[in-house]
């Protein structure tokens, strides 16, 4: 790891605010000093005792969690974190099989870094994640798709009437869903159109498709609008669109 200095600027998301849980001290410092020298504001804790309480006394844009912590570990903590408040979690994880990232997203984390990461990585998935949940680009008119109605630069949607509560990356893939109805898109499309990556692990769609048909579909286990399309991919089919 070199000096934080590399990181590059971003003036956009000086007032985002950041919340690094790490118990190791020297992974801590450079994954901290990297996001400040991004324009981030930093807050630390060592636990995740810490962690939950910090995020109570200064709710945090973005959370960067290390998995294995002492007193809970780092899924113990995002699912706690879940149950009061909507915030991106990126899970800082040494365990490399599929199966412990996927017990990561299901615990309510949107991205994911295997140690041993580059710090550089760390700043460019907080920026990215960070500008599509404040908002970087021109504001997007609401709109509404069969029963869901959806505000897109309020990051609001709600389904015949009742507003749904969704994790950052789960809003981003029913928006990019909705914005193209009836259209089959890949898991490898998907990792690129929503999470802006080239490659990665496509069980990562996987889990956040789960994880949104259990809040969108009135029986999960026979889905009646977020569908697959064996061998291929998922769809969004909707009834009819509705403008305004």
């Amino acid at each position: 790891m070199t000096s934080p200095s590399a990181a590059p600027p971003a003036r956009d998301l000086r007032d985002r605010r950041v919340l690094v849980v790490e118990d190791d001290p020297t992974v801590r410092e450079v994954a901290s000093g990297y996001l400040r020298s991004a324009g981030l504001i930093v807050d630390e804790a060592v636990d995740g005792f810490a962690a939950l309480a910090a995020a109570e006394r200064t709710p945090p844009d973005l959370v960067v969690l290390d998995r294995m912590l002492p007193g809970i570990d780092g899924l113990e903590v995002a699912r706690r974190l879940r149950r009061t408040r909507v915030v991106p979690i990126i899970l800082l994880t040494a365990l490399g099989s599929t199966d412990d990232r996927i017990e990561g997203l299901e615990a309510g984390a949107d991205d994911y870094l295997a140690k041993p990461f580059s710090p550089r990585e760390l700043v460019l998935r907080a920026q990215s994640i960070l500008r599509r949940s404040v908002g970087e680009l021109a504001p997007e008119a609401p709109f509404r798709l069969g029963p869901f109605a959806i505000d897109p630069s309020n990051r609001v949607v709600a389904k015949a009437g009742t507003e749904l509560t969704l994790t950052a990356r789960e809003f981003e893939l029913l928006a990019f869903f909705l914005k193209h109805p009836n259209q089959v898109f890949s898991r490898e499309q998907l990792l690129k159109e929503v999470w802006r990556w080239d490659f990665g692990d496509l069980s990562t769609v996987t889990v956040h498709v789960r994880r949104l048909r259990e809040k969108i579909e009135d029986d999960p286990t026979t889905p009646r609008h977020l569908t697959t399309v064996w061998a291929v991919g998922y769809r969004m089919t909707v009834d009819r669109i509705d403008e305004g």
